[in-house]
């Protein structure tokens, strides 16, 4: 099994879509989602604390459906307009801490680097390594960690700070099982909030002992 070094300076939290529809309250939210949610702050803090630029990604539309496409077709979030920009479902969930330091990257489809500007702004910063956690594990943050594999960019995949929901008959934890074990493979280092942490404290230890 692959194992990454971390090199805070070219490292990366990418937190994917907790918003208010993916965390509780509605069709489309994980059953885990508050549960992550605390993790993911949890991380977030020993992020900034290193010297990680910390990102929150957004899934948003147009609301005059201009950006939609064939999404419309098959995803009754996008068509209803749950997703639209300045939806109080499309916001960030109010418990998600956003420091002034992050960046909010807003996307129009699943991954986060499709149409928006995410490898100008971690290429411009030298990061090459990045940490994927949020919602929901097997949409739109698995994209994501296929998108940066692809693209060179070294992946660590958090198997709970991610979660999804239920599908047909598939648990949730039977697609994040899965999903994780795919990722796993070829994609992405899969590991834990905690040993993310050890690793990142680590290698803060080892950065601090030789400056």
């Amino acid at each position: 099994m692959v194992d990454f070094a971390v090199v805070p300076k070219r490292t990366a939290l990418v937190n994917v879509d907790m918003q208010n529809c993916f965390v509780e309250g509605s069709p489309l939210a994980a059953p885990e989602g508050l549960a992550i949610l605390e993790r993911i702050n949890r991380l977030a803090v020993i992020c900034r604390r290193s010297d990680i630029l910390v990102i929150h990604t957004r899934s948003v539309f147009r609301s005059d459906g201009s950006n939609i496409g064939v999404l419309g077709e098959f995803d009754p979030a996008v068509r209803t307009g749950i997703l639209n920009q300045g939806s109080p479902a499309a916001a960030l969930h109010p418990r998600l801490v956003v420091e002034a330091g992050d960046i909010i990257l807003d996307k129009p489809r699943f991954g986060a680097f499709h149409s928006t500007d995410l490898q100008l702004i971690l290429r411009s910063r030298g990061i090459d390594t990045l940490m994927i956690t949020g919602i929901a594990t097997n949409v739109c943050c698995e994209t994501t960690a296929r998108e940066a594999a692809v693209l060179d960019f070294r992946v660590f995949f958090l198997n709970d700070g991610t979660a999804t929901f239920p599908i047909g008959d598939l648990s949730a934890s039977d697609l994040q099982r899965a999903t994780c074990a795919t990722l796993g493979l070829v994609f992405a280092q899969v590991l834990t909030v905690n040993d993310m942490i050890k690793k990142i404290e680590r290698a803060a230890q080892t950065t601090a002992a030789q400056a």
